[in-house]
């Protein structure tokens, strides 16, 4: 009986074993058939993509002069995991390095072997021509290493280092703020232009496909290469920017310390964007190697003054009380207010100004650059009956001088850009208490100095505003073109809340500041450019630090402008004595070509402030 019963569990056996067998069949059929994601799998861990960077676009100024284009530079790539047995002193003597420091660079990748994987670094980059080719001619000796050919920044025009910004390697917080785009080895753009435009002027990466063996080994190309992608070039931009215009206001600025910013009104466009002292270009191509130098630098370069320091706007802010004064309807041009050396704000204090006929009107206080005569506007604007209170009159003024584009960040598309301060009623009654201040106690208000803070860009553009008569557009240094659309905001215009027949108002001031001569009284006379119509206006910025600042906008020509200028010098002293002749030079450069007053220009390069600067 037993015979049966055994066979039986045989025979079960059996076709247990077949059942599953087929399931198993069956498995591998859908596995390597149906399935093909398991094939893929398996090929892709065999392949191998070496990323091809992209050629980063070109940046041009107005007149399509390059000023940051590309040159071939070589690199010393290794991929760890490939490297075998190799004769470490051959290869140091072919690359000019100690073998020391091969060795050293290969424990430091294997010690990040988990995450450099399969992947290709540099190991040497921007090598000499000549290393990289007599490397060529021996590579098949070491596996594991390989040139590249790629293409790092070069700047033909010494011009503008500050606002083309520079590009680095992207550290690991870079990297996993973007993955998808970068890796390590990569660059980016990290200040100024660069990192405005990163993503315009990066490209699209591409890549090669290799098949790699059992062994680890590169065989061959994938497909033939049918899989590869071709890197797509960034997209050029072109600038605002005149090249001539902002290589020869850096030359006037050497030496001094500040930012002079030129705008072209009817547009909004920044002709110069000038922060000084500032980088020079032939540091930006080799910024990593250079950077510890620029940022122990007392005075600064990494700043860019032009957008990011907040400076008392001085004299110049004269100009926005009397055209708020005059909309308020608390002052006429005819008003004469007198002048003794200064205004009494009390009884035995009082705010200086400068020896000068009295009384005189609007258009005389304008071209003398009276303090006295602008507390008297303040003053009235801010105890107009109209008004229930002081702190509802100082709102209104406030609104008027945001609407110049001041207290806030203007939107420029230039980064980095502070806002600057303009006080509100509340913070005085938080520091003097509701009924603890009056106009006496922000008398400085009236000269912009006090507790306003504005950048050389806002000074730029309330000139720019001036010579529009009522409005501007928002300043920006990138023009449309082929494949590069700026926002549309560049190209509305933003009125003020001064209507623009008052503008008319102030301008003759400025024009016969410039245009006066030295007998007039006019602060700008050493400005005045034959032929050019130029209306401008100086500022005395007080300095804690030093000596005062010395700050002067203009525009020209007076009824068809095409420049406004605003130069700020720190510990420059009087406006008219080197920020005014700055201003006055850049301007004939731009409208005629040329400069004539090679005494004035040989006298401003003469100019050295830097040892009168405060270093932190």
């Amino acid at each position: 009986m037993e015979q049966p019963q055994q066979n039986n569990r045989h025979i079960k056996l059996a076709i247990g074993l077949l059942v599953f067998a087929a399931i198993l069949l069956g498995k591998i059929f859908y596995i390597q058939v149906v399935d093909k994601s398991y094939r893929q799998e398996a090929i892709a861990n065999a392949m191998v993509y070496e990323s091809i960077n992209p050629t980063r676009g070109v940046i041009y100024d107005r007149n399509h002069e390059i000023l940051v284009g590309n040159k071939v530079a070589y690199n010393i790539m290794v991929t760890p995991r490939e490297v075998q047995e190799f004769d470490t002193l051959a290869l140091a003597r072919a690359l000019e390095v100690e073998p020391a420091w091969i060795a050293q660079k290969l424990a430091e990748y294997e010690r990040d072997r988990r995450r450099i994987g399969f992947q290709s670094v540099v190991m040497m980059r921007h090598v000499p021509a000549e290393i990289y080719i007599r490397f060529e001619e021996i590579k098949f000796k070491f596996p594991g290493f390989k040139g590249q050919v790629s293409s790092i920044r070069d700047y033909p025009i010494n011009a503008g280092g500050n606002l083309l910004g520079y590009v680095s390697e992207v550290n690991q917080a870079y990297i996993d703020k973007d993955p998808e785009n970068y890796r390590p080895g990569d660059f980016a753009g990290r200040t100024g232009l660069e990192l405005a435009r990163e993503k315009d002027l990066r490209g699209e990466k591409g890549y090669h496909v290799f098949l790699r063996n059992a062994r680890n080994q590169i065989e061959g190309a994938y497909n033939d290469g049918a899989d590869d992608k071709e890197a797509i070039p960034g997209k050029d931009i072109v600038t605002t920017i005149d090249a001539s215009l902002q290589q020869y206001g850096q030359e006037l600025m050497a030496g001094k310390v500040g930012s002079v910013v030129a705008i072209e009104p009817g547009s909004g466009e920044i002709l110069a964007l000038i922060s000084s002292p500032s980088i020079d270009v032939n540091v930006l191509a080799d910024f990593g190697n250079n950077y510890k130098a620029l940022v122990s630098d007392p005075y600064k370069p990494l700043m860019d003054r032009a957008v990011q320091s907040a400076y008392p706007p001085g004299s110049v802010f004269k100009l926005v009380n009397g055209l708020i004064g005059l909309q308020e309807g608390v002052l006429k041009p005819s008003d004469l207010h007198p002048c003794n050396r200064g205004y009494y704000y009390t009884k035995t204090r009082k705010l200086g100004c400068h020896a000068h006929r009295s009384p005189i009107n609007l258009e005389e206080a304008v071209m003398m650059s009276c303090n006295a005569y602008f507390c008297y506007v303040l003053k009235d604007i801010l105890e107009n009956d109209k008004y229930g209170s002081i702190q509802e009159a100082f709102d209104q003024w406030n609104a008027y001088v945001h609407s110049f584009g001041f207290g806030e960040k203007l939107g420029s598309d230039f980064p980095s850009e502070l806002s600057g301060t303009i006080p509100t009623s509340a913070y005085y009654d938080k520091l003097y208490g509701r009924r603890g201040w009056r106009f006496q106690t922000i008398v400085s208000l009236s000269i912009g100095q006090g507790e306003i803070g504005v950048t050389p860009l806002h000074i730029a553009n309330l000139c720019a505003t001036v010579a529009n008569r009522g409005f501007y557009y928002i300043p920006h240094i990138v023009k449309d073109s082929e494949g590069v659309e700026i926002d549309p905001k560049y190209h509305e215009k933003h009125y003020t809340m001064v209507d623009p027949e008052h503008f008319e108002k102030v301008i003759p001031g400025m024009w016969r500041a410039v245009n006066g001569g030295p007998s007039s009284g006019g602060t700008a006379w050493r400005a005045a450019v034959p032929g050019l119509d130029l209306c401008g206006k100086t500022g005395t910025a007080q300095n804690p630090r030093g000596d005062d600042n010395s700050v002067f906008i203009c525009f020209a020509p007076k009824d068809d402008p095409k420049i406004a200028i605003a130069v700020y010098v720190e510990n420059g002293g009087f406006g008219a004595s080197v920020a005014a002749p700055i201003a006055s030079l850049m301007v004939e450069k731009y409208l005629t070509g040329q400069v004539k007053r090679t005494e004035m220009d040989r006298e401003v390069r003469q100019k050295d402030l830097m040892h009168k600067v405060k270093k932190d």
